[in-house]
């Protein structure tokens, strides 16, 4: 196992400098760190608050505050009486955290959907989702296109952008079979686990394509959600075009 450096004890007249990042933003990003390089896989318990503090250095509120931030943010996942764990996207109360799609009727509850895959292929980078990941146009890309359905009814249409070096061997074969969340699978075998994201939402109307896809009459009004997922170190790893028929379901979304 590598060794990490940690935090010298930090003079007090630092505390008022503007650049100065607080012990526990300092233990925060140690612990971001270790789940980054692999130290503490998805789905693990991490050592407990004592055992943290030991290792850093530090006293165990300000583990605490730092775990406190990680659990807020989804990195972490406490469970009482067994302690804190690295949390995954095969986790239940993870697994609906990015999708917002709710019923009209019943608008606390994400709906589970039915996939339809239509296509997963090795492609080149448009100038547009080159931007988006990072890398250069024309560069190697794996592209999914897929619908979402509800009681057999599509309600969103999907183009998914994936980094070609990570996803090579990503198939539309792997896609039919597995049964978990999309990102489970990135996760558990691709080594990429979406962390956050950034999404940017609009009104469209259907062109005659995604019409047919989707069912609805050309021209009718659509959400547009570009969302941009990252995973460790702020790493783009997806971007995703969704297209959603809000006619009996809205995009919900929770600010605090």
């Amino acid at each position: 196992m590598a060794t990490q450096t940690f935090p010298d004890p930090v003079p007090p007249a630092q505390a008022s400098n503007p650049s100065f990042s607080p012990l526990y933003r300092q233990i925060k990003g140690l612990i971001k760190r270790s789940l980054q390089i692999g130290e503490w896989k998805p789905g693990e318990l991490i050592p407990s608050e004592a055992d943290l503090a030991r290792r850093f250095g530090v006293s165990q509120g300000t583990v605490r505050k730092a775990v406190d931030e990680l659990a807020a943010e989804g990195l972490l996942l406490r469970r009482q009486g067994r302690g804190t764990f690295v949390s995954t996207h095969h986790e239940e109360r993870v697994k609906f955290r990015f999708l917002r799609l709710v019923s009209d009727d019943d608008p606390t509850t994400p709906q589970p959907m039915e996939r339809r895959f239509l296509e997963c292929r090795r492609t080149r980078a448009t100038q547009e989702v080159a931007r988006a990941l990072g890398i250069k146009q024309g560069e190697s890309i794996t592209q999914i296109r897929r619908l979402l359905l509800l009681a057999g009814t599509p309600v969103v249409y999907e183009e998914i952008a994936l980094p070609g070096a990570a996803f090579r061997a990503l198939s539309a074969e792997r896609l039919e079979s597995y049964r978990g969340p999309l990102y489970a699978l990135f996760e558990s075998e691709f080594a990429t686990r979406m962390v956050r994201a950034e999404e940017k939402l609009r009104a469209v109307n259907a062109s005659a394509q995604e019409a047919q896809l989707l069912q609805v009459p050309p021209g009718q009004a659509l959400l547009l959600v570009e969302r941009l997922s990252f995973s460790y170190g702020e790493l783009p790893a997806e971007y995703r075009r969704g297209l959603y028929n809000t006619q009996h379901h809205h995009y919900r979304n929770e600010l605090s």
